[in-house]
């Protein structure tokens, strides 16, 4: 992974749209992800239990800060409802300042406890 980069895109797919709603919801709630974008049904074909599986996924693409990987990757193992998630993470080597430093923003750590409920 780049060193330099500020923010990352992060992968992760489930067998349903409702876990991959539930899955974005929450990682933004919880402000480990600025937004998340959820696929239409992808086919996957992969090896499981030494047999060729292949199923229908929803994928979910997170953008979130470098330093909040930890936090989302954390998430993501502690919420998913597979055994082994895909979670694969992507450096955003370049784009918009604003959108940048937005996502950044929106995944600060400080400012989550800052929006913690009873806060003020």
């Amino acid at each position: 992974m780049s060193d330099d980069a500020r923010i990352l895109t992060v992968l992760t797919t489930t067998g349903s749209e409702e876990k991959a709603r539930e899955l974005a919801a929450c990682a933004v709630r919880e402000r480990v992800a600025a937004c998340a974008q959820i696929s239409a049904p992808v086919t996957s074909v992969y090896r499981w239990d030494g047999a060729v599986q292949q199923d229908p996924e929803w994928q979910v693409l997170f953008k979130t800060a470098r330093a909040r990987y930890e936090a989302l990757e954390a998430y993501l193992l502690r919420a998913h409802d597979y055994d082994v998630p895909e979670i694969i993470a992507t450096p955003v080597v370049r784009g918009g300042e604003g959108y940048l430093a937005w996502v950044e923003e929106e995944t600060s750590a400080a400012r989550e406890e800052t929006s913690a409920p009873g806060s003020s």
